[in-house]
């Protein structure tokens, strides 16, 4: 089968189309033929050593993605040859595992079913953006566990970072589950991207706005639970506008201030710092957002593409190295790569 390979850690220029065997699945586990890759911010950083160097093995790049069942191993319930899923952090623990490659072989309970009606570029696209809003928005002290219709009635949301794959998803799941959406975003473009997605007011920041002032406009008792891509910059925003006992949920600091936390004004709030990163979280948790997602997803609740607020730019399997890099500088909205046809 045709793979993306690596054996050392660096820039994009590592990666190397070649030719790997098809894996078997063992018990408990199946094999599916990728349609589509998702990247992630996550998969850059792993390739060129951000988590550590490459230990001495060849490395497949990529955690989410889609595709067909192809094989099931013993002990294999609920799925069946033939059957539509995605899946995600398929090379976690596995470094050979990766997406973008025409074959993986998953544990079970990581490969969800794709609900009718959803394509594979969709599927590949919500696994750990999805997941990580979902989480994001489930730690609050006094909130729910689970999403649903009407389960964040009469919460303000607040997004930093509207545009990005982690704030579009946190907009659409907590506009389905019935909050009110704040969302931030550095330019009118990506007003108009946090629009499409669903949030019910956008604020920018830059050029010397206000933000506080103008979330505090929108919702004068504050903000229930901030979904939070830069903690450092952000920090003194977050403070100003939550509720006493709201939550700030950390998933990223991007532009790498530093975090500082004030902790007279976090203890004044009372309020709950949540660090997110999905590798360590659980599947027991990660396998119910999933559900939720896939419930999202039927119901129409979470899209993608340009109406949904998320553009899609879309790569060959061989132009993988070209999609790292189009991740890594930053592009908005998804990142795709076509494996196989559907």
């Amino acid at each position: 089968m045709k793979a993306i390979v690596h054996d050392e850690s660096g820039p994009a220029d590592v990666l190397r189309l070649t030719e790997r065997p098809v894996p078997d699945p063992g018990p408990g586990e199946v094999r599916v033929r990728v349609v589509v890759s998702g990247v992630n911010p996550t998969d850059w950083k792993l390739r060129s050593g951000g988590y550590g160097a490459l230990s001495g093995t060849e490395a497949v790049p990529n955690q989410d993605g889609s595709g067909v069942i192809a094989a099931v191993g013993d002990g294999v319930g609920g799925l069946a040859v033939g059957d539509r899923v995605w899946v995600t952090l398929a090379a976690y623990q596995r470094p050979d595992n990766g997406t973008a490659q025409e074959f993986i072989v998953v544990p079970v309970e990581q490969a969800f079913p794709l609900p009718d009606g959803a394509g594979f570029d969709l599927g590949a696209a919500v696994g750990i953006p999805a997941i990580t809003a979902h989480r994001a928005l489930t730690v609050a002290e006094d909130g729910p566990a689970r999403l649903s219709p009407g389960a964040l009635d009469g919460r303000v949301v607040l997004v930093a970072g509207g545009a990005g794959a982690v704030g579009n998803a946190a907009i659409q799941l907590a506009r389905w589950a019935g909050a009110t959406v704040i969302a931030t975003v550095s330019s009118d473009a990506k007003g108009a991207l946090a629009t499409s997605a669903g949030a019910h007011h956008v604020v920018q920041y830059g050029g010397g706005a206000d933000v506080a002032a103008a979330v505090r406009s929108i919702a004068p008792d504050g903000v229930d639970l901030v979904v939070e891509v830069a903690a450092g910059a952000n920090a003194a925003t977050d403070t100003a506008v939550l509720k006493p006992r709201g939550t700030v949920s950390i998933y990223a600091n991007n532009g790498d201030q530093p975090f500082n936390v004030n902790v007279r004004e976090y203890m004044g709030l009372n309020a709950r710092l949540q660090f997110v990163l999905l590798y360590t979280v659980g599947w027991d948790k990660l396998r119910a957002a999933g559900d939720d997602v896939n419930a999202a997803i039927a119901a129409g609740a979470l899209r993608i593409g340009d109406d949904a607020g998320l553009p899609l730019h879309r790569f060959a399997l061989e132009q993988t190295a070209d999609a790292h890099r189009a991740v890594e500088d930053g592009a908005t909205g998804k990142v795709l790569i076509t494996v196989a046809d559907a």
